[in-house]
């Protein structure tokens, strides 16, 4: 039975991260391309490329994490490559969650309306804000990496204790003490999620108080503005339920080691992980109009419906 379920894991392992590589690839290329071409690139564009190749940097991490639990978990648990994978995956993953904050933070600036003077000095100083967010990023992204060694250490401690068969008081000490550093370098996720829970709540609160506004004004209430309002608060909703839902698997991925059922509970996480990494770049092509407007042309080249490098029915 287990056989068969790493068998079945490694099948979707490698489907999500084709998915995963084909949307986030196609992100990178196109706003890639559109930089080289204009000279000259917008925050937003900038940000999901970045995002973009974070998670085919994850993707590919995630990917090889699974062919080594699959087919060497020995060295997987008593080698160093686990260590290894874990920096680069820590190092990664909290970068892509700081660039998914950063991007619900720019387009709370850039989209919202509120007339508090804190929210109007942020969105007079948009460019600013962003710049010092990616900054921190980088520098809480290197932080959590780092603190990963008292970690280790321990995890080193406990893994030769094992071995001997010397379970002792000591041994229980150091556990406990692997848990509680465990918890504090969980503490580096906490900035990036409420900031990105209160951007995006702003923003869904500022939306749908100016689609009322709509409403009230129109005697039409299905126009084409409200109607717009209305597939920008799905889209939002989405990426917060997303962003959400990978958080969760995050957590569930990494405390495996003091859950029941450790290898299974690992799968589990590990493919809901690569789930929202392959599933989420296609929101965002949905959710760009550029992104969009390339994706249904490249469809329509693919299906014969229209010839390369003429103007599709989306082109402007």
């Amino acid at each position: 039975m287990l056989g068969l379920a790493k068998s079945v894991f490694l099948f979707l392992s490698g489907t999500l991260f084709i998915l995963g590589m084909l949307g986030n690839g196609f992100i990178a290329v196109v706003n890639v391309r559109s930089w080289f071409k204009s000279k000259r690139i917008s925050w937003s564009d900038f940000i999901i490329s970045a995002l973009a190749l974070s998670r085919i940097v994850l993707l590919s991490i995630l990917l090889a994490d699974s062919v080594i639990v699959v087919f060497f978990v020995i060295v997987y648990i008593y080698g160093s490559s686990g260590d290894i994978i874990h920096v680069f995956w820590t190092f990664t993953n909290h970068l892509s969650i700081w660039l998914a904050t950063c991007l619900g933070v720019l387009y709370c600036l850039k989209i919202a309306s509120f007339s508090h003077p804190t929210f109007l000095w942020l969105k007079w100083r948009v460019s600013r804000v962003v710049v010092w967010m990616l900054l921190g990023a980088l520098l809480f992204s290197c932080g959590s990496a780092v603190s990963l060694s008292p970690q280790f250490q321990i995890y080193f401690l406990l893994r030769e204790t094992v071995g001997t068969g010397n379970v002792t008081e000591h041994l229980r000490k150091q556990m406990g003490e692997y848990q509680q550093i465990y918890v504090l370098n969980l503490l580096w996720y906490t900035p990036p999620l409420i900031l990105c829970l209160a951007s995006y709540i702003l923003l869904i609160l500022s939306l749908g108080r100016h689609m009322q506004q709509m409403r009230q004004s129109r005697s039409s209430p299905s126009d084409a503005s409200t109607e717009a309002h209305r597939r920008a608060i799905r889209i939002i909703l989405s990426f917060l339920f997303l962003f959400l839902f990978y958080f969760l698997a995050f957590l569930v991925t990494s405390s495996s080691n003091f859950l029941p059922s450790r290898e299974m509970t690992k799968f589990i996480g590990q493919l809901t992980t690569m789930l929202y990494l392959a599933g989420h770049s296609f929101i965002l092509i949905l959710g760009n109009n550029k992104l969009k407007q390339t994706f249904v042309e490249l469809l329509c080249c693919e299906c014969g419906h229209l010839k390369p490098g003429s103007k599709g029915p989306l082109a402007p």
